[in-house]
């Protein structure tokens, strides 16, 4: 299963590991990813989902909803 946020789509990025000598080696950022319980108002129920807690936050500050449209308005825009 891919490392990928359920809510904002995001996944792991690439680039380079500089040492103090500034030698270039590749290396990659994971995000932070937790399979949690949310609750959703709309549905009265609660899903299981693999998210970053950036995401997280976000839910609980505008709600579970209104982060998934804004998810879904970013990613066809």
């Amino acid at each position: 299963m891919a490392r990928v946020c359920a809510v904002s789509g995001r996944g792991p990025m690439s680039g380079n590991k500089r040492s103090h000598a500034n030698n270039k080696s590749r290396r990659k950022w994971e995000l932070n990813l937790q399979w949690k319980k949310i609750w959703v108002p709309s549905e009265g129920r609660f899903v299981r989902m693999r998210i970053s807690m950036r995401s997280l936050r976000t839910i609980g500050k505008i709600g579970y909803d209104a982060a998934m449209a804004k998810s879904a308005k970013r990613r066809t825009a």
